[in-house]
């Protein structure tokens, strides 16, 4: 029994002093708890949304305010024109609208009934369903209010309009969202393993003291991925035009040059894996890490980025499948130009440098 007490002391002396496990014990599931306890709700909250009142009557007043006092409601601004709504939605931020038409207090009291336009972002049809919901939930409890003091009945009648996807179909939600999650997947897993590969085989080491100059070692190691990325977008594009029967609103041009983008950013981040990996099998872990769960969790095409608290809102920043699906979703389902995704463009042009350059300095570093 001593010596059985000696290897149980034995073994937990190798655990604690290995830092890499005691994370892995401690930390993961702390982090996991975390970020899935915060990022997996079905709830909405903090959606950015704005108002169009026509009438400026005390019912109407009455009405933004219990909007305003939702936590569900972030009330952005008030629009003066109905023409102003189309370019709201386009900057992707505004997930709602609401319209209060003229005389609305008026109707209401003299005709007993009034109308409310609600148009929703249906580019994303879960959270244009809750929001819906959420409106009329408020604007029927406001109805009930008024019942109490009214001897005649008070009718609000919500008209909802989904924008860009009427018909509600969720090929408008997932088909950027898979563009984005298959491009970073292939692009980053492929490099880091087609890397690592070489220096397991000892061929890196070949290639370098050859006149073959370190650039063009990487740049070899970019261009099949390259292509083979583009064959996959075009694929994404054929299937999702002719056989899911969703239409390109935007300029294809503009989305193929969003797309080369995207994908350099994502091979220079397997470069930056591979280089830091010392296995193929490491570095396809380290892929599925860096790529799966930011991609299903942070970017915004499962669970809404507004609904996470802020240290996850603004880690959800450094996914470049967050910018990524934001760009595609504007320039296919809105038809949004340059004009509109320009923000987003410069983000993962910044990535893309940043993690190019860090990749090429580490690589001369490591292979020198």
């Amino acid at each position: 029994m001593k010596q059985l007490f000696s290897f149980i002391k034995k073994e937990f002396l190798h655990v604690f002093r290995d830092r890499k496990t005691l994370m892995l014990l401690f930390g993961l599931p702390v982090v996991q708890l975390t970020l899935f306890g915060f990022a997996l709700t079905n709830e909405v909250k903090n959606a950015k949304i704005v108002v169009a009142d026509y009438s400026k009557d005390i019912a109407t007043k009455q009405i933004t305010e219990k909007i305003e006092a939702s936590k569900y409601f972030d009330v952005e601004k008030s629009l003066k024109s109905h023409d102003e709504i189309e370019a709201a939605f386009k900057t992707g931020k505004i997930k709602l609208a609401i319209l209060f038409p003229e005389n609305f207090n008026e109707n209401l009291l003299h005709l007993h009934k009034a109308q409310i336009q609600i148009i929703a972002d249906a580019s994303d049809i879960n959270t244009a369903t809750t929001l819906t919901n959420y409106i009329s939930a408020i604007v029927a409890d406001y109805q009930r209010q008024l019942m109490k003091d009214a001897s005649i009945p008070l009718t609000i009648t919500p008209e909802i309009r989904m924008l860009y996807n009427p018909e509600l179909k969720g090929e408008h939600t997932f088909i950027p969202g898979i563009m984005a999650m298959i491009m970073l997947l292939i692009c980053v897993m492929m490099t880091s393993i087609s890397i690592v590969r070489e220096k397991e085989l000892g061929t890196m080491e070949i290639l370098l003291v050859s006149p073959f100059k370190p650039l063009m070692v990487i740049i070899a190691k970019f261009i099949p991925y390259l292509l083979i990325s583009f064959f996959n977008i075009t694929s994404i594009l054929l299937i999702s035009v002719y056989a899911l029967e969703l239409p390109i609103k935007g300029s294809i041009l503009l989305l193929y040059s969003e797309s080369l983008l995207f994908v350099v950013t994502a091979l220079a981040i397997g470069l930056l894996i591979s280089i830091q990996a010392q296995s193929q099998q490491t570095a396809m872990f380290g892929s599925l890490m860096a790529t799966m769960l930011p991609t299903l969790l942070l970017s915004g095409f499962i669970f809404p980025v507004e609904n996470m608290p802020l240290p996850l809102r603004i880690i959800s920043n450094v996914v470049p499948s967050k910018w990524f699906f934001i760009i595609v979703k504007s320039i296919m389902i809105k038809g949004a130009g340059i004009s509109v995704v320009w923000k987003e463009t410069l983000v993962l042009t910044g990535m893309m440098l940043f993690f190019l350059t860090v990749s090429l300095r580490k690589f001369k570093i490591r292979l020198a």
